[in-house]
């Protein structure tokens, strides 16, 4: 269903998740060591340097504040995420203390016993009281906290001015605009995708469905079934893989790209347009098109509409198998605090989960407005069940796109192949 406010599915996350059953028996740690080695992962994004600054300097401040501990920060692909997590779940002994997580993962870290219940220690931090209420509910299942708010994310279109310009374009108004201006781009400069696309790029497929009015699942009371056969979202699974050609972006180098492969793809000047983040900002600065791009939301069917965005967004959590549980908990909050989202905002892009930063930011920033007037137009959300991290990790949609730009597979039977993965994933979560 399509929501009016950029988080507003995670709202019924405790719903659908507080009934679920707890499947591993790893419980949290006895122990609350004062000194010693924290372990912390974070995710690796395009550019990463930036936030590697900020972070250090989170945690020279930790030390500083904690004489006789020491802290090791490992930048994960985010892509592989899934298994690196499930691993340390598995293997307490080489597990991190605190981790940077996806929303969409919050459901089901909580389902397989994961993450610390940090609800008391949330309550009593001051700066708290100014988390957006809706982000605050993407660290919560069934009214406990399962960490602290990072950033909110959505995409939206990136294009190059230079090259629309030149060309006498106008920024698409549809996606059936879209689709016919990036092969005008191909087609003027073959040396250029025309909106680079990727076959492992799941949210950026994501508003093709919804736009055309498909969904991902239909359900309530934490109980899905899956709705990629229907219609409306094999309309919307035809109209992005179609993108995926030797007019626009051929599918033999596009097939295997991810969100950071176009991002990337985009920044070094090797595509007409791309469908990037807020988050994504720093790396396209730092390319070879700075001062040559423009954002704009991502268009829908009708023109002048705005296809729903997924709305995302990253938590900072700490594991249960922690055995420095204070330390840790103070780690999260200073990674998660307003001064380190503001330097994140800055150096970055993120969008700050507090109210009154992000209000700030975005008046000093005017290339935040694009992607808040997509949030404001309506976003989406994955199904709000457990099952939601087997169906990423497994690479459903991925395998499901790459089968149709390859030739292997038609919509109706690529489409229905994911319909029965998924309806077994829903089925298994209980």
């Amino acid at each position: 269903m399509k929501l009016s406010v950029p988080l507003a599915a995670l709202l019924t996350l405790a719903v659908a998740t507080a009934c679920a059953p707890q499947s591993s028996t790893n419980s949290a740690s006895d122990k609350d060591e004062k000194t010693g080695t924290l372990r912390v992962w974070l995710f690796q994004e395009v550019g990463n340097e930036p936030k590697k600054k900020v972070v250090d300097t989170v945690v020279t401040g930790f030390r500083r504040a904690h004489k006789d501990t020491k802290v090791d920060v490992e930048y994960i692909p985010v892509e592989t995420r899934a298994q690196r997590v499930k691993a340390a779940f598995n293997d307490p002994g080489s597990a991190p203390d605190v981790i940077e997580y996806g929303n969409t993962d919050t459901a089901g870290y909580v389902h397989d016993g994961g993450l610390l219940d940090v609800t008391r220690e949330f309550s009593a931090w001051n700066e708290a009281r100014n988390t957006d209420p809706t982000a605050r509910q993407s660290v919560t299942v069934d009214d406990k906290v399962y960490g602290a708010p990072f950033y909110v994310g959505v995409r939206a279109l990136y294009y190059r001015t230079d090259v629309f310009r030149e060309l006498g374009l106008e920024p698409p108004r549809s996606l059936a605009e879209l689709a016919t201006t990036a092969r005008t781009v191909r087609a003027a400069k073959p040396d250029l995708y025309g909106l680079v696309v990727g076959g492992a790029y799941t949210y950026g497929a994501l508003p093709f469905i919804w736009a055309n009015g498909g969904e991902l699942a239909t359900g309530k009371g934490g109980s899905y079934t899956s709705a990629l056969d229907s219609a409306a979202a094999r309309k919307g699974i035809r109209a992005y893989t179609s993108l995926f050609s030797a007019d626009n972006c051929p599918a033999a180098k596009c097939a295997g790209m991810g969100g950071n492969d176009t991002v990337t793809a985009f920044a070094a000047g090797k595509a007409g347009m791309a469908i990037g983040g807020d988050f994504s900002h720093a790396a396209v600065e730092a390319g070879a098109v700075k001062g040559k791009y423009a954002v704009v939301p991502l268009p829908g069917v009708a023109p002048g509409s705005i296809a729903p965005a997924f709305a995302g967004g990253n938590n900072i959590g700490v594991l249960k198998s922690t055995a420095h549980r204070t330390l840790a908990v103070d780690l999260m909050e200073r990674l998660a605090s307003k001064e380190t989202q503001s330097a994140l905002f800055d150096a970055m892009g993120f969008l700050p989960t507090f109210t009154d930063v992000r209000d700030r930011a975005a008046a000093r920033q005017p290339f935040v407005k694009p992607f808040v007037r997509t949030l404001a137009s309506g976003t989406e959300f994955v199904p709000a069940s457990p099952a939601w991290s087997q169906i990423d990790s497994s690479l459903v949609l991925p395998t499901m796109f790459q089968e149709v730009v390859s030739g292997k597979k038609s919509v109706d039977a690529a489409a229905g192949e994911a319909v029965g993965k998924m309806d077994d994933a829903f089925g298994s979560a209980g």
